[in-house]
């Protein structure tokens, strides 16, 4: 049981102990100590909150499905966002109790997940997906087509926002005409972008001066693109002195390169993203507009970039 409020330990205690056939082999007060303990007692079903000190909850998930992945994670927590919830589902956990639900719920929660089914609370049921069938990716790189500027920031702010909330980092490289509206958007949604950005959570870049570090002759350099993105993302990954936080990026380097009319370069710095996707488990959304493609013998070219990506969305 990993929960940092003892009085709500207590009521778990309560809860589980109505059933004979569990037993509460350890208590963890913070992220740190959850992780040490599940590595080494590998318990058949973890409980696990998400506001946690020293780690948050689906960090400290990520961490516990390499140090000891037969145990099943239940989340256990006051938050009921849903960006939050699918987070903390995207890590491998086989369920999602929110707070309030727990009374009448927990105890039936814990016994699914056991026999390895996935749970989340009646009140985010036809909210979230409960298909356990859908393998998740190790990583995404997906592409949006766009039709207005509006829409490519409102779908980078939803896809940064779901990383900020769940305390991890995010990279944005975009042209100079987006970065302040899609600030904007960020604080829209409550988040504070001014923290994140100090905490190197959040890095802004501009796509143009981007690109000039690793260009060479109208061709991203492979060696000079590993080189400054690995550096970027590894630097993300340890912000605040934590290993291993997850890290997204989106922007806009290959659709500047298409609009540009360089077709070949754009689809080679999609597979080198794609290669940092799978090397450092990334998430990638990159934004294309509808209007850079202008006739018939663009569709060859529409065809490799989507075919570059995992999935493909249009609006």
């Amino acid at each position: 049981m990993v929960e940092d409020f003892r009085p709500f330990r207590s009521f778990i205690s309560l809860l589980l102990s109505e059933n004979p056939n569990l037993d509460v082999i350890c208590e963890a007060e913070d992220g740190q100590e959850a992780v040490e303990k599940a590595q080494q007692l590998k318990p058949d079903v973890i409980l696990m909150d998400i506001g946690l000190p020293k780690l948050n909850g689906i960090e400290v998930a990520r961490q516990i499905r390499r140090a000891a992945p037969s145990s099943k994670i239940l989340f256990v927590s006051t938050y009921d966002d849903l960006d939050i919830v699918e987070g903390a589902l995207n890590t491998g956990a086989s369920g999602y109790i929110v707070k309030s639900d727990a009374g009448k719920e927990l105890a039936r929660a814990v016994e699914a997940v056991f026999q390895g089914e996935r749970f989340v609370s009646s009140s985010l049921k036809g909210r979230v997906c409960t298909d356990t069938s859908v393998k998740k990716a190790p990583h995404h790189h997906e592409v949006q087509f766009y039709s207005d500027d509006a829409l490519l920031l409102d779908t980078f702010a939803r896809f940064i926002a779901v990383a900020l909330k769940a305390g991890d980092a995010a990279i944005a490289v975009v042209t100079e005409s987006h970065r302040d509206g899609l600030v904007s958007r960020l604080k829209s949604q409550g988040l504070d972008v001014d923290a994140a950005i100090q905490q190197g959570r959040y890095i802004q870049l501009d796509v143009t001066e981007t690109l000039s570090t690793f260009m060479v002759n109208d061709m991203p350099d492979t060696a000079r693109f590993f080189e400054v993105v690995g550096a970027l993302v590894q630097a993300a990954a340890k912000v605040e002195n934590r290993e291993h936080s997850r890290v997204v990026a989106c922007g806009e380097s290959a659709p500047l390169l298409w609009a540009e009319g360089k077709a070949d370069a754009a689809i080679r710095l999609e597979q080198l993203w794609d290669e940092v996707g799978k090397t450092f488990g990334v998430d990638i959304l990159c934004g294309y507009a509808f209007s850079s493609f202008h006739n018939e013998e663009d569709e060859h070219v529409f065809q490799s970039i989507c075919a570059e990506h995992s999935a493909v969305c249009a609006q």
